[in-house]
C-alpha cells in the first residue's frame, strides 16, 4: 500500500493538508464520523473547539489502529464544524496539533472542512471522518 500526497502546481499550497492523494492498495477503510466522546462515551471539551477537535482526531486514530491502519494510510478526511467561521481556525488547528503530537503523526491528507448548523447532539462542535487504503 502506498499513499502519495501532492500539492500540484497551479493550486494553492495549503500548509495544513495536501490537495491530492494517490492511493494504491486493495482494502478501503471508512471511519464513521468521530466526535468528542471518550471510550466510555463521556463528553470531552464541552464548549472547547480545540479539545473537541483533539478528541475527534484521537478517536479517528483509535478506529484506524483497530483495523491495522494509521493516519499514514488515510487518503481523505472530512471535518464538520458547527457554526464555522474563519476566526475558529486557530483553536481548531491547536486541537489537531495536540492530537497529532499524541499520535506521533502529521495528518495532512486531502481534507475538506464543512461548516454545519448542528451535529447529532447539541454539545458537539466537531466531527471527523476518514477514508484509508490498506493492502
Amino acid at each position: 500500500m502506498a499513499i502519495t500526497l501532492v500539492n500540484p502546481d497551479g493550486l494553492p499550497k495549503a500548509g495544513v493538508y495536501r490537495q491530492v492523494s494517490v492511493a494504491t492498495g486493495s482494502k478501503l477503510v471508512f471511519v464513521a464520523g468521530q466526535v468528542a466522546r471518550d471510550g466510555d462515551g463521556n463528553r470531552v471539551g464541552e464548549g472547547d473547539l480545540a479539545a473537541q477537535a483533539e478528541q475527534a482526531y484521537l478517536n479517528v486514530g483509535t478506529a484506524l489502529a483497530a483495523v491495522g491502519a494509521s493516519f499514514d494510510d488515510v487518503a481523505k478526511l472530512t471535518v464538520y464544524v458547527v457554526d464555522w467561521t474563519p476566526d475558529k481556525m486557530p483553536a481548531f488547528l491547536e486541537g489537531v496539533g495536540r492530537a497529532a503530537a499524541k499520535l506521533g503523526v502529521t495528518p495532512v491528507p486531502p481534507a475538506t472542512l464543512v461548516g454545519v448548523a448542528a451535529l447529532a447532539e447539541p454539545d458537539l462542535m466537531v466531527e471527523v471522518e476518514a477514508t484509508a487504503v490498506l493492502d
